[in-house]
C-alpha cells in the first residue's frame, strides 16, 4: 500500500512561490496517476491538478493555469508542485492523492477517483 507526506507549504507574501513535496512509498507509485487537490476552510475540496504515470499528460484547474506546475519524478517516488505568482485565494490545505489504477494516460480530475491521501500541508498567501 502506498502512503503519501506532503511537505513544503507555508506561508508566503501575494506575489511570491512555493513548492510543495509528495514522498510515497511504495514500488508501484511509478504506475499511478498522482493529483494535487486543495481545501479552504468552508469550502469543499477542490481539484488542482493531475499529471499521468508517465509524466506526459498533466490538467490544471483554470484557476491555476499558468501559475501552477505538475512535476513528477518516478526514481524517486516523488511529485511537486510549483507554485508561483501566489494569490490569497490560493490559501488553503494541499493534498497529494493517489488513483491506483494503473498506467491510466488521462490521469482523473475528481477527488472520487482518488483512493490513496497525505495528510494535507497548509499554504497560507498574505495579501
Amino acid at each position: 500500500q502506498v502512503q503519501l507526506v506532503e511537505s513544503g507549504g507555508g506561508l508566503v507574501q501575494a506575489g511570491g512561490s512555493l513548492r510543495l513535496s509528495c514522498a510515497a512509498s511504495g514500488r508501484t507509485f511509478s504506475g499511478y496517476a498522482m493529483g494535487w487537490f486543495r481545501q479552504a476552510p468552508g469550502k469543499e475540496r477542490e481539484f488542482v491538478t493531475t499529471i499521468s504515470w508517465s509524466g506526459g499528460s498533466r490538467y490544471y484547474a483554470d484557476s491555476v493555469k499558468g501559475r501552477f506546475t505538475i512535476s513528477r519524478d518516478n526514481a524517486k517516488n516523488m511529485v511537486y508542485l510549483q507554485m508561483n505568482s501566489l494569490k490569497p485565494e490560493d490559501t488553503a490545505v494541499y493534498y497529494c492523492a493517489a488513483h491506483t489504477r494503473t498506467r491510466v494516460e488521462v490521469p482523473p480530475q475528481r477527488a472520487a477517483e482518488y483512493n490513496i491521501w497525505g495528510q494535507g500541508t497548509q499554504v497560507t498567501v498574505s495579501s
